[in-house]
């Protein structure tokens, strides 16, 4: 293993989804999922890491960890419990964390929607109804009038394939209905929603005069799809899995560009004078191996791991040079500074973790070299926490959580990480000290 040297410039955090970690609301889909017994595991989002009341002794771990940055998220169950109801406390907790984190020399991303959403908005039919592009406008100037002398940066949806995927063809998360319909219709609101949130948000911090410049942009799932051998049948399978999984989504959000089948709208459709992204966040954590089959419901597309390769512990390949591919491929196409704003592990033990930072800032390393701009880089995730319909089994963190006494305990590979954060490199005594072969 080599030593190699980051940009001082680059920014290095770790983030984290509101519900995953916080514990304590009763108003949202994730809870009533569970709530239905839908978890793998059994376990339950109620209580997660109690990070609502212990977000001060995580802060500080964060601090203690040299976290430059930290990516959080707000649950809208919390702000707006109701229709038109905003809950000024829930805005004034939110408030204090952040300003907490700013004391502590960190700088929030803030991210508006991670798959959750209040019980009133699913019982309306979530992103399935037009309504709901209104509906997010609201609660998303709410915030950013609360909160917005506070945050520059700011991400409007996290990873919407994977929310649209799970919810209506993998069926893994609420509502688990089947429906093609609904995935192409949810694409549709789910662009129209985040191109007037990154407007509202401009709009807003430059209206009410706040310091700092804003960025606003999405953090969007991508994966490395190949296919082992050359049959054209696979080979058309995996150019149609990109296109409905990553290319509707990228020249909507980023362009205002609906390419077919999403129904254009002329209110969103780009003038050819506007992004509507300042930043191209990227959650990257595998590839897929692609071959045909004739189920038109998965796009003709089985997805597989490449036989014999290390995994994680969710069956992930652990494939560090998919990294390099994707952010080669998509600063070509889109000219826009990189956010790594997800990139982690699933590992119990802790036993692979130091060797996959090392590995895939590694490749941020070369990346950089090459004059890619790569301007953070967000490991996922700070501490363990629920992990969606796996559980709280899965664990992502640098930091352990004992469920049952809520003890935090740095893994050592939280310690490599924060050595890492701190002098932007990975030096040979970092090697010996942490060994992450």
């Amino acid at each position: 293993m080599r030593a190699y040297k980051l940009p001082q410039n680059i920014q290095l955090g770790s983030a984290t989804a509101s519900l995953q970690i916080e514990g304590g609301d009763r108003n949202n889909s994730w809870y009533q999922f569970c709530e239905n017994n839908r978890i793998k595991d059994g376990s339950h989002c109620i209580v997660a890491a109690d990070h609502w009341n212990r977000y001060e002794e995580d802060i500080a771990i964060m601090k203690q960890l040299n976290q430059e940055t930290y990516r959080m998220s707000i649950e809208w169950s919390r702000i707006e419990p109701a229709e038109g109801q905003y809950n000024q406390a829930a805005l004034d907790h939110y408030r204090d964390e952040i300003l907490k984190l700013l004391d502590a020399g960190i700088r929030p991303l803030v991210t508006l929607h991670h798959f959750s959403n209040p019980i009133w908005i699913e019982e309306a039919g979530a992103w399935t109804n037009p309504r709901i592009v209104n509906y997010f406008s609201k609660y998303v100037k709410t915030v950013v009038y609360a909160l917005g002398d506070l945050v520059c940066d700011w991400v409007t949806i996290n990873e919407p394939n994977v929310y649209l995927f799970q919810s209506y063809i993998e069926l893994t998360s609420p509502p688990a209905k089947p429906s093609m319909k609904h995935y192409f219709k949810g694409i549709k609101l789910m662009i129209e929603a985040h191109i007037d949130a990154y407007r509202a948000i401009h709009r807003i911090r430059s209206e009410q005069h706040f310091l700092g410049q804003t960025q606003v942009g999405v953090a969007f799932h991508m994966r490395v799809f190949d296919i082992e051998r050359k049959k054209i049948r696979s080979a058309l399978s995996r150019k149609l899995t990109d296109y409905v999984f990553h290319t509707l989504f990228l020249e909507g959000m980023i362009h205002g560009n609906y390419k077919f089948p999403i129904h254009r709208n002329k209110q969103y459709i780009n003038q050819r004078t506007e992004l509507y992204c300042d930043f191209f966040g990227l959650n990257y954590y595998s590839r897929d191996i692609i071959e045909f089959t004739w189920n038109p419901f998965v796009a003709f597309a089985k997805q597989l791991v490449k036989k014999g390769i290390d995994t994680n512990d969710m069956g992930w390949e652990i494939y560090p040079e998919g990294l390099y591919r994707i952010c080669k491929e998509i600063y070509k196409k889109y000219q826009l500074p990189i956010y790594i704003t997800e990139n982690g592990i699933c590992d119990q033990t802790d036993g692979k973790r130091a060797k996959f930072i090392y590995d895939h800032l590694e490749q941020v390393a070369k990346l950089c070299e090459e004059g890619i701009p790569i301007e953070r880089y967000y490991h996922w995730s700070t501490i363990d926490n629920f992990e969606w319909q796996e559980g709280l089994s899965r664990r992502f963190g640098l930091v352990h959580i004992n469920y049952e006494t809520q003890a935090r305990t740095i893994k050592q590979s939280g310690y490599f990480y924060a050595e890492i954060c701190k002098t932007k490199e990975v030096s040979p005594e970092m090697l010996m000290k942490y060994q992450p072969s």
